[in-house]
C-alpha cells in the first residue's frame, strides 16, 4: 500500500491531510534549496513508471502491428489475385488500428495502479479511480491553488 502521508505526483496539493511533522526534517541544509525547488515536481516512481510502459507497449503496440499488417495484408491479397480490396477500405481499416493504438496510450497510463500492489491483469479498476485524480489535479491547477 502507500504511504499514508505522501501525496502522489499528480495529486493536487492540499488533498490528503498532512502527516504527522517531525520535530527535525529530513533534508539536509545543503539540499534543502534544491529539495523545495523539486517538490513540485514529482516524478513518477520507477515500479509505477514501469507498470505504465508495459501497459502502454502493449495497448498501442499490438493496435499498431495490426494496422500495419493491414497494409502487408491487403497488399499480398490483391497482388496475388486473392482478392481485390479497395484501398479506401484499407486505408480506413488500417487508420482505425492506429487510431485504437491512440486509445490504447491513454488506457495504459489511466488504468496503471499507483500502489505498492500492481492491481488487476488489465487495471479497469484504476480507470476511474485515475480519472478522479486527474480532474482533481486539473480543478485545483485551474484555480491556481497556492504553492507550499
Amino acid at each position: 500500500m502507500a504511504r499514508q502521508g505522501q501525496p502522489k505526483p499528480f495529486e493536487p496539493r492540499g488533498s490528503r491531510k498532512p502527516a504527522k511533522a517531525t520535530a527535525k526534517s529530513s533534508i539536509s541544509p545543503k539540499a534543502s534549496g534544491s529539495a523545495k525547488a523539486s517538490l513540485g515536481q514529482q516524478a513518477i516512481p520507477e515500479m509505477v513508471a514501469n507498470r505504465m510502459a508495459r501497459r502502454i507497449a502493449i495497448a498501442t503496440g499490438i493496435p499498431s502491428a495490426l494496422g500495419m499488417g493491414v497494409f502487408v495484408a491487403s497488399y499480398f491479397l490483391v497482388s496475388r489475385g486473392v482478392v481485390d480490396i479497395a484501398p479506401a477500405l484499407t486505408l480506413v481499416t488500417s487508420g482505425a488500428f492506429f487510431l485504437l493504438g491512440l486509445v490504447g496510450l491513454s488506457y495504459g497510463v489511466l488504468s496503471s495502479s499507483w500502489e505498492d500492489v500492481p492491481g488487476s491483469l488489465l487495471g479497469l479498476e484504476q480507470i476511474r479511480v485515475n480519472l478522479g485524480r486527474l480532474r482533481q489535479s486539473v480543478r485545483a491547477m485551474r484555480q491556481g491553488s497556492p504553492a507550499e
